[in-house]
């Protein structure tokens, strides 16, 4: 292993440094994130380094970063098409290949990047361990097909350690691999700065919907705006239909450009909605803890292990799929803002005390490395 007696910032100890290879998706190169980050495009709660994964080196580790290669567009074609025949992005981890190897510990940031680093890794004669990170796969295992689910058994064996993000997944996980060491480790953004609640105009009711992932359910908070006197709602996505906002006057749909004009539209928000379909990923829990961070209530779809994260005496859940519930639940924190209010100021509590963070998130990545290191 490449690793030399160095105190260990976890627990101020001599242990062995550990050298880190943080294998992200293609997308995700550590440079161009740096400079987003630095400009303030990147938006959203973030770290310096990719999810906060540079956060090791003062955990006695050495990191570094999967590359994204200049590619021509025959390469691009060629990586893209084997992503989709397999998928998982082989070509690029197959471009790492010699600081897959040279490091002790693999992390990666979701199962296409493990599912790759373990194909490459498959026939080498010196394999450091893999900490094997999975968002979406255990929602779509059932929907696999069966060479899909045959070669990604295969592959997982070789996985050290599974870490999942939700109750949900976990169950499903250690169901499906009962051999394997699968943990949950709560997902966290930086939670340095926190902005204290504050009592929120209700009149008119301001939603703000930030988010991408697959599992909003954009047209459940479309049909609940019907009918929702005095109110009007921002949904900040890339990928919500703009149909949803035609004979809607009340329902915007945009994009967020900066860091600062996402902060600004928190500034101004009554509540923060987090409308879902039915997931096992905690999809969502990202805005969930940017808007804690930021002191505003909120209202989720109780689905994807989110009350992990924050009870039902923080966040305003409501069931799956019902329109009518949300607009309740959205009525209610017009109704009453100061008991949206105190949600709030409970879920910061919660967060505090429960270390729920990108500091934590990290640190465990890092005392999971030191035991799959000691076994």
């Amino acid at each position: 292993m490449n690793q030399s007696s160095k105190p260990n910032a976890l627990d101020g100890g001599p242990v062995a440094h550990l050298s880190v290879f943080v294998h992200l998706a293609a997308d995700k190169d550590v440079t161009a994130w740096r400079k987003a980050w630095r400009s303030g495009a990147l938006v959203g709660v973030n770290d310096e380094t990719p999810y906060g994964y540079g956060r090791a080196e003062h955990m006695g580790c050495r990191v570094s970063y999967s590359r994204t290669a200049a590619e021509s567009l025959l390469g691009k074609l060629l990586r893209l098409g084997l992503r989709v025949v397999t998928g998982f992005d082989l070509l690029h981890a197959f471009r790492q290949r010699q600081a897959l190897r040279a490091a002790d510990v693999i992390w990666t940031h979701t199962e296409s990047q493990f599912l790759a680093v373990a194909a490459v890794l498959a026939f080498s004669p010196h394999r450091p361990r893999i900490l094997g990170q999975s968002v979406w796969l255990f929602d779509r295992w059932a929907r696999l097909n069966p060479l899909h689910r045959l070669l990604y058994r295969r592959l997982i064996r070789t996985v050290d350690v599974l870490t999942v993000h939700s109750s949900d997944n976990l169950a499903v996980a250690r169901a499906l691999f009962p051999e394997k060491r699968v943990l949950r480790v709560p997902f966290g953004i930086p939670a340095e700065t926190m902005i204290a609640p504050v009592l929120r105009p209700a009149r008119p009711l301001r939603i703000l919907a930030p988010g991408s992932d697959r599992h909003r359910d954009w047209a459940c908070l479309a049909e609940a705006l019907d009918g929702l006197p005095d109110a009007e709602a921002l949904i900040l996505s890339g990928t919500a239909p703009r149909r949803l906002s035609q004979g809607r006057p009340n329902l915007r749909i945009a994009g967020a450009r900066s860091n600062g004009e996402l902060s600004g539209h928190l500034a101004q928000a009554s509540v923060v909605c987090v409308p879902l379909k039915p997931n096992r990923h905690a999809s969502g829990i990202t805005v969930i803890q940017e808007a804690v961070l930021a002191g505003v209530p909120v209202v989720a779809t109780d689905t994807g292990g989110l009350k992990d994260y924050f009870g039902s005496d923080a966040v305003r859940y409501v069931p799956p799929g019902d329109p009518a519930a949300l607009r309740a639940a959205l009525a209610e924190i017009a109704a009453d803002p100061e008991a949206a209010c105190l949600r709030a100021v409970r879920a910061q509590a919660h967060l505090r005390e429960t270390d729920l963070g990108a500091e934590s998130f990290i640190r465990r990545h890092v005392e999971i490395s030191h035991e799959m290191l000691d076994r």
